[in-house]
């Protein structure tokens, strides 16, 4: 899967499933924007896929301040014009019962997984629209299909992503935009580790492959959707979970 030419911005691309995905996109040719709020961590990744030979580079994000999107959308815009592919990799979550999420916190998941990647797609897609062309990959989770114990703002976040994945595939059909959504499992990030060991070990137990997911599996996920090969694939969600869930 070749992607000589193409322009992909990657938010949460300093770390985790975004890190890999940026390097697998780059790999296959993409010249990758890195998009993440870390800025020492951003810029050394792309320093990275530059020194195996690919093109990348680090333009500050952060996915929940207004101000940052439009700067990040007017800079990235102004180097390349329209974008060819989006991949909203960027979320965060924390485990705690429902009744027991200050709002403050429950605010910045909302943001963070819902509202901030819609925002970003709303900057980036009037050009692509003008192009007549692009791949939008959304980064949501099973928590959003299935639900999750202890996750529910979590869930509620990625279950409205993958409601605008949907909703904004058929919008853009029409000019040839693709919007597809990857749903990772527990997957081997910063964010799972953080999770206490005794729900890690019942996590791990309920996957059939009695393993976490590798970023790197998720990332072939978003490749394939992000290729030509799935051009007349979108408004789906694929679930990357070791057969955690089952979902028809």
């Amino acid at each position: 899967m070749k992607l000589e030419g193409k322009v992909a911005v990657v938010t949460g691309a300093a770390s985790g499933i975004g890190l890999a995905t940026a390097e697998t996109l780059a790999e296959a040719g993409a010249r990758v924007v890195i998009a993440d709020i870390a800025k020492d961590k951003g810029e050394a990744a792309a320093v990275a896929i530059q020194k195996k030979g690919h093109k990348a580079e680090y333009i500050h994000l952060d996915i929940t301040d207004d101000a940052s999107i439009a700067a990040f959308a007017e800079t990235v815009q102004g180097k390349v014009g329209a974008v060819d592919i989006v991949v909203n990799g960027a979320g965060w979550g924390q485990i705690k019962p429902f009744w027991e999420m200050p709002l403050d916190v429950w605010n910045k998941i909302v943001m963070l997984n819902l509202v901030g990647p819609m925002k970003l797609v709303k900057a980036l897609l009037p050009k692509m629209m003008e192009r007549n062309g692009g791949k939008i990959i959304n980064v949501g989770s099973d928590a959003g299909r299935v639900g999750s114990s202890g996750e529910t703002v979590y869930a509620g976040a990625k279950g409205g992503l993958i409601a605008f994945t949907k909703s904004l595939a058929r919008e853009v059909a029409r000019y040839n935009i693709n919007v597809n959504c990857v749903c990772p499992g527990p997957t081997e990030t910063p964010l799972l580790f953080a999770v206490p060991e005794k729900h890690l070990e019942s996590f791990k137990r309920a996957i059939p492959f009695r393993r976490f997911g590798k970023p790197q599996e998720v990332a072939d996920a978003i490749l394939f959707f992000a290729s030509s090969r799935s051009d007349y694939i979108t408004g789906q969600v694929l679930s990357v979970n070791g057969g955690l869930t089952m979902v028809g």
